[in-house]
């Protein structure tokens, strides 16, 4: 527990560097001596650098934080829920449920999600439709795990969930203008930078709930880590657990997809990288330390997409796959048999 709690302090002071490396990293070079002043509430020597820290790096630094956190933590419940390590929100499909409701709003409706009489616009649309396809699959896949009881066959069914998911948004691509088609591709290569900061209470408001939940569950999962059957003679409802985790990850999931776009392999390798540096399954520990390694490796990927500077920006989905696969092939292999 002290070894584990030592880690969680150095993920925390790694997470405020990471946050000044953010913030100080893009394509104007600001000095590190007015970032801080700017942040402090100081006056900017430019008008133009306070606008650019507070506006675009600031917003883009706590979405990344706050995203990061909450995609390794639905991995890390889905892990535990499934006891299966390749579970996560894009490898089961719950990106991709997110990805046909915005679809939906972007491609066929115009932008607009209308039911009787409420007609709802814009991000707020796009954030409904996101939750109502996530927490669709998240649905199908709980269904599914009833009967199937083969964690890599469900892993195989949540994967061909996938595959209806981005056909049905292919179908829609073909049929919708080309504007839709632009902003959805460019919606769907992933970016930490589309809250903006007037949005930024809002999505950290939906984010700490969801995280919150999460904490909520620490108990449960230590329980199922032992088995459905013990955690039942402990007096727990497993069944009432499972819709808890699938609102938790379906809120966190639909979020964090509708923000950010289909941000991969976060949700996937954080929890395995997790387990490396605390070498412990106790969810007392690993699900707060998660939620802080999930943080650092999401500022990072950002503040790599920011490295070629003037010459332009990386897309998120082009950075994500090289920090996490190369964990996912170690599992693989650690795991062969």
């Amino acid at each position: 527990m002290k070894r584990g709690v030592i880690i969680c302090l150095m993920l925390g002071v790694l997470t405020l560097l990471l946050l000044a490396v953010n913030l100080a990293v893009g394509s104007v070079s600001i000095p590190l001596r007015d970032v801080v002043s700017i942040v402090t509430g100081h006056e900017a020597a430019r008008p133009s650098w306070q606008f650019i820290i507070m506006e675009s790096r600031l917003p883009q630094a706590l979405t990344a934080m706050l995203c990061g956190g909450s995609l390794a933590v639905s991995g890390l419940m889905l892990q535990t829920a499934f006891k299966n390590p390749l579970a996560g929100p894009s490898i089961f499909g719950i990106n991709s449920g997110a990805g046909v409701g915005v679809a939906l709003v972007m491609l066929g409706l115009g932008g607009s999600l209308s039911i009787g009489s409420v007609s709802v616009t814009g991000f707020m649309a796009v954030l409904a439709a996101a939750f109502v396809g996530a927490m669709a699959v998240m649905s199908l896949i709980f269904l599914f795990s009833t009967v199937v009881r083969n964690n890599v066959m469900l892993l195989i069914v949540g994967i061909m969930i996938g595959y209806i998911a981005n056909s049905v948004v292919s179908l829609l691509n073909f049929f919708a203008t080309d504007e839709g088609v632009k902003s959805y591709m460019v919606w769907g290569m992933g970016s930490f930078g589309g809250v903006p900061m007037r949005q930024v209470p809002l999505f950290a408001s939906l984010c700490i709930i969801g995280l919150l939940g999460a904490l909520l569950l620490v108990k449960p999962l230590n329980a199922l880590l032992l088995g459905e059957q013990y955690a039942e003679n402990l007096g727990i409802n497993t069944h009432r657990v499972r819709d808890h985790l699938l609102l938790v990850t379906g809120l966190l999931t639909a979020v964090t997809t509708a923000y950010c776009g289909p941000i991969m392999f976060i949700g996937l390798a954080v929890p395995h990288i997790a387990h490396l540096l605390f070498r412990q399954a106790d969810h007392r520990i690993l699900m707060p330390g998660t939620i802080l390694c999930g943080a650092v490796i999401a500022l990072l990927c950002n503040a790599i997409c920011f490295l070629p500077g003037e010459s332009g920006v990386i897309p998120l989905n082009a950075v994500t796959p090289v920090m996490g696969a190369p964990v996912i092939i170690y599992i693989i292999v650690k795991h062969k048999n």
